[in-house]
């Protein structure tokens, strides 16, 4: 029974996926049917799919896209204001005519950030900075998109507290992960500026190889010094230095809140000046997108919290005539501008649900587990490697199944299945290089997560799009990682 169950889940899965892959059905439409029949397969009552899965799973992300929502209203009065057009002026004067360049910087920067940022709130600010600049010297909607999300996966890779798993559950010592994370990030960004320059030449930009190669190396190599630098334990733990940097960190925050508390009220007495309604944009208001990110990285900030103080520091820094309305208008289409994104998540948290379970009070009325999770253990069980060549072979075909909230997501059931591998045999080394390497899948391509959906729905492109664009790609990543992984750890 259970393996005509798991035989039904995969058809189910693949019809779907397929379908979407290939736009014959939207994503809108093809998740909430998944949601709704994956659990009734798996032997969930049908009052418990349309309450558990369909009802609460509706809601399971409604802090992303509450979030999505505060973001796209200061999103949106960014560019009534005109602050971000002229934001864009500055960043096209500042960084000058070089795509290649300006776009491998924003990688970079990027991927630095997220080594410690998370969660959709850090990407929408990060990503309102970042966005107009790429697309001021005109690279592509699409590539700004793969550009972006590269850099969020590489970001992640290093990003210690996505290692926590393995250090908790793996018991891997941290200088393990590191070195392999390392390795990683060294596959992920020179697949990343492979993919720049491919695209730049889609776009039709004029390239000089020669000069791509050169700076390509010194990035790498400036790039994996930094973030193993960042990583790096011992010296910043010491408690002489620690005292050191937290004395400097009170000094510095101190300082920043004086600096933006001061600018407020500065703008606040502009307030009450008259002046010329053709005043244009000050340079304080270039604050206004910038602000949120400051909050959330210096004061730890809830990120609601945040965007609503960039919304109010930016209606008092373009402070004009008719701003009052301006502002209420923002509100209002910033709703609207997001709302097929928001629809989308409804469905990702449906199929969450569905697969994993609905979490809280009924995991601790029912030990026995999720039935769609209990049906699919078996089966991992019986595909689970035991030679490196299998494991590579077999990784490398099932990649895919990263997308769409599949066995090997692991913001799907990714984390669960890695348990069963490794309680089946298989070294917890190379169960970590899995959810490393196939993670990229997951973390570029994947149509189904929420950044992937605000950022082409901020850009104008079809995320299936992206999905095509950046597949190539990140399958790449993944075999070589799995090669990596097999070497090391088998």
């Amino acid at each position: 029974m259970e393996t005509l169950q798991a035989i039904l889940f995969i058809l189910v899965f693949l019809i779907m996926a397929l379908s979407m892959f290939f736009r014959k059905i939207p994503a809108l439409l093809a998740l909430p049917v998944m949601a709704f029949l994956i659990p009734l397969i798996g032997g969930v009552s049908l009052n418990d799919t349309m309450q558990l899965v369909i009802g609460q799973g509706a809601l399971r992300l409604h802090r992303a896209y509450t979030v999505m929502l505060f973001g796209s209203m200061l999103s949106v009065l960014m560019q009534k204001t005109k602050v971000a057009e002229n934001l864009i002026k500055k960043g096209a004067e500042l960084s000058g005519d070089n795509p290649w360049i300006i776009a491998v910087i924003m990688l970079f920067l990027i991927s630095l950030l997220f080594t410690t940022l998370g969660g959709l709130g850090a990407i929408i600010m990060v990503a309102t900075i970042v966005l107009p600049i790429m697309t001021s010297v005109g690279i592509g909607p699409l590539t700004v998109v793969g550009v972006f999300l590269f850099g969020l996966s590489i970001g992640g890779i290093l990003n210690a507290g996505n290692w926590a798993v393995y250090v908790d559950v793996m018991k891997l010592p941290v200088e393990e992960i590191r070195s392999f994370a390392l390795l990683m990030f060294a596959l992920a960004f020179m697949t990343a500026l492979v993919y720049i320059t491919v695209q730049l030449y889609k776009d039709g930009h004029d390239l000089n190889l020669k000069k791509i190669i050169s700076y390509s190396l010194g990035f790498i190599i400036l790039a994996l010094a930094l973030f193993y630098l960042l990583n790096r334990s011992g010296f910043a733990e010491k408690p002489a230095v620690q005292n050191i940097l937290s004395i400097l960190n009170t000094g510095f925050k101190s300082g920043i809140g004086l600096l933006l508390g001061g600018l407020f009220l500065y703008n606040v007495i502009r307030m009450f000046q008259k002046k010329s309604p053709d005043t244009g944009v000050h340079w304080s208001a270039f604050l206004s997108p910038v602000l949120p990110l400051f909050l959330i990285l210096l004061y730890s900030m809830d990120f609601i919290a945040a965007f609503i103080c960039g919304l109010i520091y930016a209606l008092v820094a373009t402070w004009k005539k008719g701003s009052l309305n301006v502002f209420i208008k923002s509100i209002l289409e910033g709703g609207a501008v997001v709302m097929p994104a928001l629809v989308m998540m409804l469905g990702i948290g449906m199929l969450l649900n569905a697969i994993i379970g609905p979490g809280g009070e009924w995991n601790a009325m029912h030990p026995e587990g999720w039935p769609v999770l209990n049906v699919l253990r078996p089966l991992m069980m019986a595909i689970t490697p035991e030679t490196p060549l299998g494991f590579v072979v077999i990784f490398t075909l099932a990649a895919p199944l990263a997308l769409y909230r599949g066995p090997l997501n692991v913001w799907g059931m990714g984390y669960g299945i890695a348990a069963v591998f490794l309680a089946s045999g298989m070294p917890a080394g190379a169960v970590m290089g899995l959810l490393l390497a196939v993670g990229q899948v997951q973390g570029i391509s994947d149509p189904t997560n929420t950044h992937n959906v605000w950022l082409a729905n901020e850009m104008q492109q079809d995320v299936q799009k992206v999905l095509w664009n950046t597949l190539p790609y990140t399958w790449s990543v993944a075999v070589v990682g799995l090669i990596a992984a097999s070497l090391i750890f088998y």
